[in-house]
Formats: C-alpha cells, structure tokens, sequence
C-alpha cells in the first residue's frame, strides 16, 4: 500500500510541475502588455491596441487563478510539514483537515486553469449578426424561422442583450422568408456560434387537414460583427440608394426616404472572383442611421467570407462538428408530437421543447461548450 501510496504521489507531482511549468513567465508578460496599453504609439494602433487589451484582461484572470493555485499547494506543503513535525494531536487532526480539503480543490482548480490556457477564439467577444432563412417546407419552414427568431429573441432578453431587427422578408402566410437580426452583449458570438447550421422542426403544420407530421428546415448563420479595422472598405465605391420604407403606422411611412440600398463591387481574395454585394436596411426611420448599419452588415459579410479559409481550417481539424461555421450541417431537430429536441452533433436530447422554444437554451449551449473544451483540451495535450 505504501509502494501504490508513493506512486501515486509521484503521478500527482509531475503533473503539479508540468502544469506549473506551462504557467512560467506570465508574470513577465503581463507586466509587458500593462506598458504596452499605455504607450502612446500603440493606442494609435486601433487594432494592436484592441488585441493587447484583450490579452491583457485574460492573462489577469489567469494569473489570478495560478496564484490561488500556488497557495492551495503551499498550503497543502505547510500542513504535511506539521504531519511530519508535531506530536500535538489536535495540531495534526487539523493539518489532515486542511491537506483533504485543499487537495479537494486542486484538481477543480487545475482546470479551471487549464481551460484558461486554451488560446481564446478572438471572435468570441465580438457581437453578431443573426441570419435565420426559412429552408425547404414552403410556409412551415417561414413559420419555423419565425418561431426560431422569436426563441433567440427571447433567450437574448434573458442575457442582457441588445436586439435590432436589421432586415426581413415575411412569409406568406406568418413568420420569416429571411430575417436578420444584430446583437449587442457580452461575449455574443462566444455564446450563439454554437447555433449556426441547419435545425430542422418535425411538426404538423397548420396546413395541414389530414394531420400527418411534415417535416421542414430552416438556416441559420452566427456572424461575427466586424469592426471598422477588420476590413479594407472603399467607400467611394459604394453606390446608395434610397427608398421609403414600408411597414405599417409611423407619420414618415411611404412619405420619407429613410430606407437605403448599398451596392458594392467586391472581389473575394480567396478565390479572386467579382461579386456585387447588395445590402437593404430599413431598421429606423433615420437615414444616416440606417446607412451606419448598412455599412456595418457590408463589413461583416466581407469579414466572414474572408474568413471562411479559417473556419474551414478549424473544420479540417476537429472530430466533431461543435462549432465549426458549417452552415450546411443539420445540427438540431425539434419535433413537436414527442415534445423533443436532440442536438446531432454532440448527442444531446430534452424532451422541454415548449420551454426551449421560448428561449429557454443555456443548457444545450452549455453542453456544447463542455464538448468543445473537451475538443481543446485534447488537442493542446493538457
């Protein structure tokens, strides 16, 4: 027993080294970027600045928690010494106290940090822009891509976030042809990249006379917003138009022009081919307003389709489609006589559809997130 006993504590010592070893000259660095933030030079850099801080603010946390890591086993250390060294047995009782609940600790806080050293998606902070499009199924589907824009609607109030309507296309006969939304909050993309691909609703639809169960599909697509230096833009090269928005109620309706129309001629650096982009915006009543968010949906589909080189290398490498921007993948199925939905991709199953339609989806979310960190944590050999 004592052989396995000092094994295991030889096990448990290397893996404290080498984890302490991985943790080496943070200090330094962090020290490093807080003169970096404060340089002037640098703060003219909009994007070096941007990317400095951003590390800055997770090497803070990350130093936080090696520090708490090096006092749980200091502490653990002291209370063996006391073992060794005291004969007072209400002294040594609590010394075992103190070694069983700090070692207890340990392995929660080894990863926590471990998970704190996978490199951050640099896209995760940023906000998105939500595109929902009804898929086959005629007017079911644009009835399930409006009731897919109601669910994250209703999840995004519960986070705090801002929601815009930028554009839709309503269906025929309710819900959505095409929608998109633009969403503002703490770590969006970080939390909706998850819901890009294709979720299919297995119902029967209120067309339907004979009560059979149809099925239908609906997409969706998780953008990073872009920011101004992301992306080259010439703006002398965009031609605008002008239209009155229509919609019902409002004095300026169908008398103002406040709707605008971009156009953009744009070759894709990854395949050398000319696309005009065409881009409609009637979210206010304010023109400029309006004009300000055209350009910033311009700049986040270049920003994506310049990209997508990345988002495929991130493919190429993973197992498991979590969160890779395959926008084909059939990622989720809600089927409303069993009151189900499954997610395929890490094989997911609630049976609270009602609840999740109403926005009710942190906890699929988070078991996405487990299974990609578990993907990280495989590949960075932690």
């Amino acid at each position: 027993m004592s052989y396995l006993c000092s094994q295991i504590q030889k096990i448990t010592t290397m893996a404290e080294s080498t984890l302490l070893q991985r943790l080496d000259g943070l200090d330094a660095r962090f020290e490093e970027i807080g003169t970096l933030i404060t340089d002037p030079n640098v703060i003219a850099d909009q994007r070096r600045y941007v990317k400095l801080t951003k590390e800055y603010k997770s090497l803070e946390t990350l130093l936080n928690a090696t520090r708490r890591y090096r006092k749980l086993l200091e502490d653990i250390e002291q209370a063996k010494l006391v073992l060794d060294t005291e004969t007072d047995e209400d002294l040594r009782a609590m010394a075992r106290e103190e070694i069983d609940a700090n070692q207890a600790e340990v392995p929660k806080l080894e990863e926590e940090i471990k998970l704190l050293l996978i490199p951050e998606d640099p896209e995760d902070s940023k906000n998105v822009v939500l595109e929902i499009r009804g898929g086959t199924g005629g007017d079911e589907a644009a009835l399930f891509a409006g009731d897919l824009a109601r669910m994250y609607i209703r999840y995004c109030e519960t986070k705090g976030w801002n929601v815009q309507m930028s554009s839709c296309s309503e269906g025929a006969v309710g819900g959505y042809k095409e929608v998109v939304f633009s969403i503002t909050g703490d770590n969006v993309y970080g939390t909706l990249k998850y819901e890009s691909g294709v979720h299919r609703v297995q119902r029967v639809p209120i067309t339907e006379t004979q009560g059979r169960v149809h099925t239908s599909a609906a997409s969706v697509a998780v953008l990073p917003e872009a920011e101004p230096f992301d992306v080259h833009i010439n703006e002398g090269e965009i031609k605008w138009d002008t239209f009155r928005s229509g919609g019902a109620g409002g004095q300026n309706v169908n008398k103002v022009n406040s709707g605008v129309r971009l156009r953009y001629m744009w070759t894709n650096p990854n395949t050398g081919e000319q696309q005009e982009i065409l881009i409609e915006c009637t979210e206010t009543r304010d023109q400029p307003k309006n004009k300000e968010r055209a350009l910033a949906r311009l700049r986040t589909f270049i920003y994506d389709h310049e990209h997508q080189k990345y988002m495929d290398d991130i493919a190429s490498r993973r197992k498991t489609l979590v969160s890779t921007g395959d926008r084909s993948a059939k990622i989720r199925t809600y089927n409303y006589p069993q009151g189900r939905i499954t997610d395929h991709r890490i094989g997911y199953t609630i049976y609270n559809l009602p609840a999740f339609m109403d926005g009710d989806i942190q906890d699929c979310i988070d078991h996405l997130i487990v299974a990609e960190n578990a993907e990280k944590l495989k590949e960075a050999e932690l």
